[in-house]
């Protein structure tokens, strides 16, 4: 089933602001008319109460069911093209001018597709799109349990698309699947490659596996980290060292990760540990992961940050601040341009 969420107004000021966005996989912003027009592609009928009916979990494992299902509608490079115009719109909609997205291209090779032209038809999509305002630049993920071979086809993937729009390599998938270290050569050879490197941690597994990204394979930013807050420790190295966060409230809601850190069955976002750790000086940025599929948007998410956890609008001017502090790809003197 689907946790109830309320859709929050955001104070005016806030709504009318210009975003960043630095955690939003491309493959979870399939909204159900997309997964019908991706299917129909392919020959396939679907209707968009299906979609809305796979949409529905309570945990990772439903998730991570959800989204192989959905992302097998994905199958050339047209597909590809269709689902980054759709995003593009979606931001654009949002004030969003600014955004990292993840491009899950472990999943490309398990499937035998050429990320190159996958890349270059999404490229052709959405080059009109900074006239209008919005830049896009992307971000090459592999899978944790796909193992260290697998994740070093991804980058050698970003090394072969040669493209400035390419700015990071990421790990997401099952955190707890494999251990740290066995990534470190392929750390070694994104860094090698001029490539910024991200990982998620600390989403379900312990503060520990936060600290081992930072220290062994040098993660400059952490996909998720909700478990730093169980650590005083951890969280003021993150302060110290500003390693920022990157939090999705409404996607650790869905997947029950807010559950399991909170050791509640019946848990709200009201309990999210974003306002502690942005109140004890850890660098945080709030995204919405797979929007489409956590059914959220960026403005719910502040929205939520402001009504449901109680930021401050002062507070949330700063969430704002902080995405284009930390983007990879954004030019930091553009910066006051933007949220003041």
């Amino acid at each position: 089933m689907v946790p109830e969420v309320s859709k929050i107004p955001l104070p005016k000021h806030i709504a009318l602001l210009p975003k960043a966005e630095l955690h939003l996989h491309l493959e979870g912003s399939i909204r159900p008319q997309v997964a019908v027009a991706l299917a129909a592609r392919h020959h396939v009928r679907l209707t968009e109460d299906e979609v809305r009916g796979r949409y529905s979990y309570t945990d990772f494992a439903g998730f991570l069911d959800a989204f192989k299902w959905v992302t097998s509608f994905l199958l050339d490079p047209g597909d590809f093209a269709l689902l980054a115009e759709d995003l593009a719109e979606q931001l654009l909609a949002q004030r969003v001018v600014y955004a990292e997205v993840t491009l899950s291209v472990g999943v490309m090779l398990l499937r035998k597709q050429r990320p190159e032209a996958n890349f270059e038809a999404m490229l052709r999509a959405v080059e009109g799109y900074e006239k209008r305002g919005l830049r896009m630049n992307w971000v090459f993920d592999a899978v944790r349990q796909f193992g260290a071979e697998a994740a070093m086809q991804v980058v050698e993937a970003a090394k072969q698309c040669c493209s400035d729009r390419i700015v990071a390599f990421g790990i997401g998938g099952d955190e707890l699947s494999l251990p740290t270290v066995e990534f470190r050569k392929v750390y070694e050879r994104a860094r090698e490659h001029g490539l910024h490197r991200l990982i998620h941690a600390g989403e379900i597994g312990a503060p520990e596996n936060i600290r081992e990204a930072i220290e062994i394979l040098g993660a400059e930013r952490i996909g998720h980290g909700i478990t730093a807050v169980l650590s005083e420790e951890l969280m003021d190295s993150l302060a110290e060292r500003q390693i920022p966060l990157e939090l999705c409230p409404r996607s650790n809601l869905f997947t029950g990760a807010l559950a399991k850190l909170r050791k509640q069955s019946d848990v709200g976002l009201d309990k999210h540990p974003l306002p502690e750790l942005m109140r004890r000086g850890v660098p945080v940025t709030l995204s919405t992961d797979d929007p489409a599929m956590f059914h959220t948007t960026l403005e719910e998410e502040y929205g939520a940050a402001h009504s449901a956890m109680g930021l401050t609008e002062e507070e949330l001017n700063r969430l704002v601040d902080s995405s284009f502090r930390h983007a990879f790809g954004w030019e930091k003197s553009e910066i006051g341009n933007q949220t003041e």
